[in-house]
């Protein structure tokens, strides 16, 4: 299985809008638990007159490419062990060829380019669209181009946003541009960073299949806009270079179809109301992370929750004004909303969600062929390959080691932002590694998987551990950047950054993977233990969830009346047994009662009170 379905959730924010005045982007590789989560270096290399460059095509799940081209080792062939889930990997065959240029930028990649050393940044969330192509090496074959190998490019190729934009769409419109082609559409669309723009950029493949219609909008400075698997660009302008780039397909496909009569008789062309297929999966796929996204950034707003339909009905904007200045770690905590306190949230006192509160809903198995209909869409998921922000920095905070990018493998949930620089030597062995057909203890995948899985124990209590840890290891990744920062703009030594971030690297795997065997401890066979003194803590089960699955109509006290000494048998007999174990106090037990005990349970109670 190559493709599958995604689900990738982008937040664009503006350097106006940011406490330190970069410009950030960011990008969760929601997948379906296949999709390659390694973070790599992709070095700056020279290119001989007259070079090609190959183009592949991209898989996306694990691996997603195999060959030696790009001079990464964790994408050199190997031979298949007995034993080794990875199997045998043979070089991927291009499925077309490229004019090269004389130099590529180096670049940070997962599944998509990410950031390069210029500091321009990318974030990609898949749409639907009302056209389709498909790619060139299949049968019927048209187009040369994914969004995989268009962001790589851009990275290779590009000093800022404006031009990725403009080199992606023509790129695509000369050799041809296929989508995923699934349920989730046949397009895409990116969010598009560099220290002083961010653009939105939507593109799908014309009605050939052999080019493609793309349109670029430039947010204002003092905005964020939300990305989260369908078009939003509206009224385009193309006088209008400063805010909107375009190709021509873009009118004249339009009028070609009959679904646009020109400026005149339509006003401006509205690219998603012609171009996309609106929401996939259900209702509110798209629109519930929109309106979480903005109810975060701008709660005084109040955009409606409710719409009729996102494709012809907009209730959201383009892009919107927070309420207050956003930073990186602003994004951390969208990107794990699960609409905590909402009318939606996936947690809290949500029957579907346990006795605990779990925001995790699975993918559909056989049940749901028997039972038709659909849970929430949340921004934070348990499927995610891995979640990042890159923050395009400015004069004002960037000494000269560039753009950074925050990268969490597995799910937002359960792990920790962790900052990169492309100026690195390289990305250490614990990001580069990482593979769901394999577990490794010394991934940094795993070891958030690990810690999210983990959780479920007994959530409402395990994600307060996770998110204590999380805000810990975070803030002191900050404060190590600002600390790297300064020195380097007093030194120059470069050695100096690659210890600290090295080092940093090393501590949050540590303390992650600890964290997991902590919460493995701490909650097991349903007990809360807190050595020395607090062990095996009975907590049982919150009232709500008893009340809805039907404790009360259990099976009845026993029949038989005591005679002895024994704790009551009455209908107060669980409050008797919870008093004399020290999990329930009344007014009675504090006044100096004693419990009715005897034999072992008499000589405890005699020890605790001593």
């Amino acid at each position: 299985q190559f493709w599958h379905s995604q689900g990738c959730t982008v937040f664009l924010v503006g350097k106006d809008a940011t406490t330190d005045g970069s410009v950030l982007v960011s990008h969760s590789n929601d997948g379906e638990f296949d999709t390659d989560p390694r973070l790599v270096k992709v070095p700056a290399a020279d290119h001989a007159p007259g070079s090609m460059r190959d183009v592949f095509f991209s898989p996306e799940s694990y691996p997603r490419y195999v060959g030696y081209d790009r001079n990464i080792p964790e994408y050199f062939p190997k031979e298949g062990q007995e034993g080794d889930h990875d199997h045998a990997q043979s070089s991927f065959v291009p499925i077309g060829r490229i004019p090269q240029v004389s130099h590529t930028f180096a670049y940070l990649e997962d599944t998509y380019g990410a950031v390069n050393e210029m500091q321009v940044g990318i974030g990609e969330s898949t749409c639907s669209g009302i056209f389709g192509a498909i790619p060139l090496g299949a049968p019927n074959g048209t187009a040369l181009f994914s969004i995989d190998q268009l962001t790589q490019i851009a990275m290779e190729r590009s000093t800022s946003a404006r031009e990725a934009v403009q080199l992606m769409g023509s790129l695509a419109e000369q050799y041809g541009f296929y989508g995923a082609g699934e349920f989730e559409g046949t397009a895409e669309s990116l969010g598009v960073s560099d220290p002083n723009e961010g653009w939105i950029f939507h593109i799908l493949p014309d009605p050939t299949g052999t080019s493609a219609i793309w349109a670029a909008q430039r947010i204002p400075d003092d905005s964020i806009s939300i990305l989260a698997n369908m078009f939003i660009i509206r009224q385009i302008d193309p006088h209008d270079t400063d805010t909107f780039l375009m190709s021509g397909t873009v009118h004249s496909v339009a009028l070609e179809y009959g679904w646009w009569r020109g400026a005149i008789q339509d006003g401006l062309l509205d690219f998603t109301k012609v171009y996309s297929d609106g929401e996939y999966a259900h209702k509110y796929y798209s629109g519930r992370r929109m309106w979480g996204g903005y109810h975060l950034a701008c709660p005084s707003q109040a955009f409606p929750s409710e719409y009729v339909d996102l494709q012809s009905d907009p209730v959201y904007p383009v892009h919107a004004k927070p309420d207050r200045l956003l930073s990186q770690k602003d994004l951390f905590r969208f990107h794990r909303y699960s609409y905590q306190g909402t009318a939606f949230d996936l947690g809290g006192e949500n029957l579907a969600g346990g006795p605990f509160g779990s925001p995790d809903r699975w993918k559909a198995g056989r049940g749901e062929l028997e039972i038709v209909g659909n849970w929430e869409r949340s921004i934070g998921l348990y499927r995610t390959s891995d979640t990042y922000i890159v923050q395009s920095r400015s004069s004002k905070t960037d000494t000269g080691t560039g753009a950074v990018l925050w990268f969490g493998p597995a799910s937002p949930h359960g792990t920790v932002f962790t900052p990169f620089l492309v100026h690195l030597s390289d990305i250490p062995t614990s990001f580069r590694s990482g593979h769901q057909q394999k577990f490794d203890r010394s991934s940094m995948f795993w070891a958030a998987c690990f810690a999210h899985n983990v959780a479920n124990l007994k959530w409402s209590y395990a994600i307060q551990d996770i998110q204590a840890r999380q805000t810990q290891l975070e803030q002191n990744s900050i404060d190590m950047v600002e600390h790297v920062d300064v020195l380097f703009g007093q030194d120059q030594n470069m050695e100096e950054v690659e210890t600290a971030y090295q080092s940093n690297v090393e501590t949050v795997v540590t303390s992650l993977w600890s964290l997991s065997d902590e919460i493995m401890f701490k909650y097991a066979s349903g007990f809360v233990n807190e050595p020395p003194d607090h062990m095996s803590q009975m907590v049982g089960y919150p009232s709500w969830w008893l009340k809805a699955v039907g404790y009360e109509d259990g099976p009845p006290p026993p029949p038989t009346t005591p005679k002895c000494c024994h704790p009551g048998r009455s209908s107060s007999s669980n409050v008797s047994f919870l008093r004399n174990h020290g999990v329930y106090e009344d007014k009675e037990e504090e006044e100096g009662s004693k419990p009715e005990l005897t034999g072992k349970a008499a000589m405890k109670y005699y020890l605790k009170q001593s």
